[in-house]
């Protein structure tokens, strides 16, 4: 049966690859350059899921020598390492990008402005807003300004003080931070700085996006030279892109040709809604859990196999998903810590003690678990509070059943015999033997004993029983209440 399966699992892997390939073919087309413009839509935090789309999307276009890529945009930020790939992709791309942040309502915030700085043409839907690319943390893009000292606050900006005007200093930074501060700030203005001076735009705002996080309307935008134009839907767009000259890789300019054509959404297939599922910081911790508890459950009780199994899955699927991640490893330390001392509490009588601190170490392990304050990439409090909860009764559940444990009456041992009572089956000069436990067993006591007389047991000394009477019967009585089963001989 293992082996069925095993090959089914085989089978249907090879057929997922074969799909795949001939879904994507490696090689470029060498026929004529296709007449639809390759849509790609951008909505949530940009992630590892969302860097391996656009990706795709860029090599479908440049085999299909698409003319232009239409990237719609509306997120809240991301993480530094996605949004540095999906930069490095656009200005790597054979086919011109054009940027739009729709639709009305929408926002490119933070990591959304490093990629509309970087493509070809920037649009925007009206109603829509640019800009807030300070960074946030260091897991995010691409790090975290400590807050400044309570006695330093940012001096107070003139009324007449544009955004667009440039920095006296471009390496002023918010009072009170610190030297690592400094230097994130100062690598993230640079950085956007260098994509407005390749792509032609306001040099000046985007070294004031980062360092004062301020943020544009679409009209301001376009007003400052921000983006080139404001497209309400995608054919004005198309309309407005059309004859633009952009620079390509290697400073090679290109015109683009977009007027009248078509457009071709591409949705993302099987392999980036899964990595864009297990890269959510909130699945990625509970693949962790319910690969640790499965894990300790089948080492528990062997044999059913399934939560072994899938707990080996769920933990390699949260592992992987961690990675790619901005993960404090001192909290992956402290939710470790705390399911050790959870499974110690089971196995050691300390009386809640180490089930207590497993649980507040759970917990601060979780909230510091993500490292990034990007909206969306964080694990939800709620959570937190219900895996903290179900440890806290994990752990009563274990004194509950130690200390009932701890009042039933002993069952075995020499511990078990005392208090038992039997009746006296033979007497001899120099001992007598009883019946217990359907066992025979000599017997002393400090009073003369008789067949057929009832004793309780006091004590043992080896494989002798100290008894005393509990009364006189001259003839065998019934059988005693400890005993079963016929008497030895």
């Amino acid at each position: 049966m293992k082996f069925v399966l095993a090959l089914l699992i085989m089978a249907c892997a090879l057929f997922a690859v074969a799909q795949n390939r001939r879904l994507t073919p490696e090689t470029p087309r060498t026929g004529p350059a296709m007449a639809t413009v390759l849509l790609l839509r951008v909505s949530g935090p940009i992630g590892p899921a969302t860097a391996d789309y656009i990706s795709r999307g860029l090599k479908r276009a440049a085999q299909d020598r698409a003319p232009l890529v239409l990237l719609q945009i509306d997120t809240p930020g991301g993480l530094d390492s996605s949004t540095r790939q999906i930069v490095k992709d656009i200005l790597a791309s054979e086919v011109p990008v054009a940027a739009w942040v729709a639709p009305g309502g929408a926002r490119a915030a933070s990591a959304g402005a490093y990629i509309v700085y970087a493509s070809h043409v920037a649009a925007m839907a009206p109603g829509t807003n640019l800009g807030a690319a300070t960074p946030v943390q260091m897991g995010g893009l691409p790090g975290t300004p400590s807050p400044g000292a309570p006695d330093s606050p940012i001096p107070p900006r003139a009324p007449d003080d544009k955004a667009s005007e440039p920095k006296k200093n471009t390496e002023d930074v918010r009072p009170g931070a610190d030297a690592m501060t400094r230097k994130i700030v100062n690598d993230a203005a640079a950085y956007l700085r260098s994509l407005a001076q390749m792509r032609g735009r306001n040099v000046d705002w985007a070294d004031r996006a980062v360092r004062d996080g301020v943020s544009l309307s679409a009209s301001e935008a376009q007003a400052q030279q921000v983006i080139d134009f404001i497209a309400a839907d995608p054919a004005e767009l198309l309309q407005q892109a059309h004859g633009r000259t952009v620079q390509m890789s290697h400073g090679v300019q290109h015109t683009v040709a977009s007027r009248g054509l078509s457009i071709v959404p591409m949705e993302p297939d099987w392999r980036t809604r899964v990595l864009g599922i297990i890269t959510d910081p909130t699945v990625a911790y509970l693949l962790l859990l319910l690969g640790i508890y499965g894990i300790y459950f089948e080492l528990t009780s062997p044999g059913f196999g399934v939560p072994g199994v899938a707990g080996s899955i769920s933990l390699l699927l949260g592992m992987f998903a961690l990675q790619m991640l901005p993960v404090s490893y001192a909290g992956v330390a402290l939710i470790v810590l705390g399911f050790a001392m959870l499974v110690a509490e089971a196995l050691l009588p300390s009386f809640g003690a180490l089930g207590i601190g497993g649980t507040i170490a759970f917990v601060i392990g979780s909230v510091m678990l993500i490292d990034t304050d990007t909206p969306g990439l964080g694990i939800p409090a709620g959570l937190i509070a219900t895996v903290a909860v179900v440890n806290a009764l994990f752990v009563l559940v274990v004194l509950r059943l130690a200390l009932k444990a701890r009042n039933r009456p002993v069952v075995s041992g020499s511990e078990e015999l005392r208090g038992m009572t039997g009746e006296i089956l033979v007497t001899t000069a120099d001992a007598a033997w009883m019946r217990l436990h359907g066992e025979r067993w000599r017997v002393l006591s400090a009073s003369p004993l008789r067949r057929g007389q009832r004793v309780r047991v006091t004590g043992r000394s080896g494989l002798v029983l100290q008894v005393e009477p509990i009364e006189d019967a001259p003839a065998m009585g019934p059988h005693a209440s400890g005993s079963s089963g016929q008497a030895g001989t």
